[in-house]
């Protein structure tokens, strides 16, 4: 039997609103207006959450512990995301995006930006039951290693921050001779 739109569990409505909700939280809690925890709670208790890098993270403690030592801190405290585009399948209860994964101007006027898609499921009563992020893992660290490098250039680090790039990418920091 071929499933149609009339025989979708959620409305497009429910899952659009849903998905803006997603949304808003995920951008205010990277800029500082909302905590992580309120994204968190846009899950299911039982969540699969899959990261290409961080794997399958399952249940919102999970989440929650994932989205506090990557998110909250730096680097990943730099980063933003607006939207590409979204879209909406009522007959399997999907919200696929194409997201930015973008780091404010390091100081340098430049912003910048790799996409990611998310394809989140639908759970119903606004949360969602899975998320699978996919993105170029290579283009994503590339990036953050040459914002980092003209974040330096620009003065913009503090100590800890340029700490951070001298044990994960040392060859970024220049000696201080070069400084």
């Amino acid at each position: 039997m071929t499933e149609t739109i009339e025989d979708a569990r959620w409305s497009r409505e429910e899952l659009e609103g849903a998905y803006q909700n997603w949304y808003r939280t995920i951008n205010a809690a990277a800029a500082g207006e909302a905590s992580w925890q309120e994204f968190v709670a846009l899950y299911t208790a039982d969540v699969v959450y899959h990261d290409q890098i961080q794997g399958d993270l399952v249940g919102r403690d999970a989440v929650s512990e994932w989205a506090t030592t990557a998110l909250e801190t730096f680097p990943g405290d730099r980063f933003r995301f607006p939207e590409i585009w979204h879209a909406i399948d009522e007959t399997q209860g999907l919200v696929i995006a194409q997201i930015k994964n973008e780091m404010v101007d390091p100081g340098d006027g430049v912003v910048s930006w790799e996409p990611h898609i998310s394809v989140l499921t639908y759970a119903g009563n606004g949360t969602f039951s899975a998320q699978t992020d996919a993105y170029d893992v290579d283009r994503f660290l590339t990036m953050i290693k040459r914002w980092g490098t003209r974040a330096m250039k620009a003065g913009t680090l503090d100590a800890e921050q340029r700490n951070w790039y001298a044990v994960v990418y040392p060859e970024t920091v220049p000696s201080e001779a070069t400084v």
